[in-house]
């Protein structure tokens, strides 16, 4: 290699050297610059900033998600036609319950129910006035291997919390959403399997972080041809927690939304979320790893079970969950675009 030839190959290295130290350098200013910017709302500089939870993070749980059907398996495990539609209901605590819940349940399938097991009761009578059967447990050995839970059309976790379920039971819900299974989570089941990263993406990408006052507020539908919305009022009054999220769902259809500004008692809450803002998602559904996901963080209280006309919004909040279990169990049209 002549002087020449040398010295050029040492000027280019050099070059390539500084051009990488710059690029470097240019990325860690704009990093920080962007985390400035989420520390402050979330806002972009120049655009006009909010108070809302910036979207943390962007989970990938290592399987097709979303709301195209290619994500979904159908492999032929159930038979509806000539089985009929048939739900499975859990509501197994392991930390805080829910007083719609009731007292423990007994062991086994289809304990006895007393009358203060609200939510059990409610959904139970729901499956006998539209046509399908509804079991119900709060006893993980009845979810112990696949081959119990396709027995059903939809598996509803509702309230459950913390690590309500074992190492087996995990693994069969896991078997029966790859399988085609239909899973439809209601309000507590946020507050569930905090640990599990594939759990958190069942749920679309979510997590129940904290809660503000219950308090009256309006639900907003965002969609009104799913089978879950379609047939509710563009917006009607209901009570609620009004969960705030983390992380907030991600690559699902979101069905309905509460507006935060008619929420007098405020959004912040108890641990110090400030609420999503202008899109504060209360309802939505997903293709999940072979399956369907059907999600909704309402129903905290007991008379939102209610059929008495009580209670605002009881009737569209119980059409609301009659939709998204019939959509889960593929019933009805599933997470239907607008």
């Amino acid at each position: 290699m002549t002087p020449r030839t040398r010295a050029a190959r040492t000027a280019v290295s050099v070059v390539a050297t500084v051009g990488a130290t710059l690029l470097v350098a240019l990325a860690a200013f704009f990093g920080l610059q962007q985390q400035g910017d989420a520390r402050d709302g979330g806002a972009p500089t120049g655009a006009q900033r909010t108070n809302s939870a910036a979207e943390l993070g962007s989970p990938d749980y290592g399987v097709c998600r979303g709301v195209s059907a290619k994500c979904y398996h159908d492999w032929g495990n159930f038979s509806p036609g000539t089985d009929g539609y048939r739900v499975l209901l859990y509501t197994r605590t392991a930390g805080p319950r829910h007083a719609n819940l009731g007292p423990a349940l007994g062991a086994g399938l289809n304990p006895a129910l007393a009358d203060t097991n609200v939510a059990q009761n409610a959904l139970v009578e729901m499956g006998r006035e539209h046509g399908f059967t509804v079991d119900w447990t709060e006893d993980v050995s009845q979810l112990a291997t696949p081959a119990r839970l396709f027995r059903y059309n939809a598996v509803v976790f509702l309230s459950t919390s913390r690590d309500a379920l074992d190492d087996a039971a995990q693994t069969s819900l896991r078997q029966y959403i790859r399988g085609g299974g239909g899973f439809a989570g209601i309000h507590n089941a946020f507050g569930t399997e905090y640990n599990w990263p594939w759990y958190e993406g069942l749920l679309g990408g979510a997590n129940f972080y904290d809660h503000g006052p219950a308090q009256r507020g309006e639900v907003v539908v965002q969609n009104r041809r799913d089978s879950s919305t379609a047939g509710l009022p563009a917006r009607w009054d209901f009570s609620d927690e009004w969960y705030n999220l983390v992380p907030a769902p991600s690559k699902v259809r979101v069905l309905a939304t509460v507006d935060e500004s008619t929420l007098a008692g405020g959004v912040t809450g108890n641990q110090g979320h400030p609420g999503h803002g202008r899109h504060h998602p209360v309802a939505w559904c997903q293709y999940y790893d072979g399956g369907r996901a059907w999600l909704t963080t309402l129903g905290h209280d007991a008379d939102a079970f209610s059929t008495d006309g009580s209670f605002p919004g009881a009737e569209q909040f119980r059409k609301l969950i009659l939709g998204g279990i019939e959509s889960a169990m593929g019933r009805e049209p599933f997470c239907r675009a607008d």
